[in-house]
């Protein structure tokens, strides 16, 4: 049955107003809407049904530092990788590691190779998975009026090892979640002019490839 006419605007616009949030204002996150969201993010598809999500939630203020210095260090190897763009991406906020409410770090698991449903020819649907699982927590954390960054700015073997994170799993993200003062207008990187929201007409083809 199709929703209302308010709630399918609803829908829209949390769609809509979702952010890549870098900027927190400390606060907390209470347990009740955390497990709501988190189970919001369970409620993803997976293929063949594998749910291949895992949470890990930091709530130690060293380890949470510790994070923070992978970040760091990938974000220098980063900027030297841009070349000219070096400064520029120095200057941008990319994370909110220090100031966010809540940390949560998004693994695939391990033994993945035993899912073959749906991921025979394409194994990283693993992590299309996991990502459908970080889109439906951020939906519902706009909806709460709480922000959320995700950061992939990190080697994933350094984090793993920090976690004690079993061989064959992967880290993927570090989440930032918590209140926020205000959601960006726009993009935060559509802003800064470091990149333009692309034109969807000319992202959509019919019946094969156009240049």
């Amino acid at each position: 049955m199709r929703y209302s006419d308010e709630d399918r605007d609803t829908v829209y616009r949390v769609i809509a107003e979702r952010r890549d949030m870098r900027h927190f204002s400390g606060g907390r996150v209470d347990e009740g809407t955390l497990k709501k969201l988190l189970a919001a993010a369970h409620l993803a598809p997976s293929v063949g049904f594998m749910q291949p999500w895992r949470f890990i939630r930091i709530r130690k203020t060293e380890l949470r530092e510790n994070i923070y210095q992978l970040i760091q260090d990938e974000r220098i190897k980063t900027a030297q990788a841009l070349n000219e763009r070096e400064d520029e991406f120095m200057r941008l906020k990319v994370e909110g590691v220090r100031d966010c409410a809540e940390l949560l770090v998004v693994c695939l698991m391990d033994g993945r190779e035993k899912h073959i449903f749906g991921r025979r020819t394409l194994p990283e649907m693993d992590l299309a998975s996991a990502s459908c699982a970080i889109q439906n927590l951020w939906l519902a954390a706009r909806a709460e009026g709480l922000g959320m960054g995700w950061v992939s700015l990190f080697d994933p073997n350094s984090l793993q090892d920090l976690l004690n994170m079993p061989e064959g799993s992967r880290a993927i993200a570090v989440l930032c979640l918590g209140p926020v003062e205000e959601f960006y207008p726009r993009p935060m990187l559509e802003t800064e002019r470091w990149a333009e929201r692309q034109n969807i007409d000319e992202l959509i083809m019919q019946d094969g490839w156009r240049d």
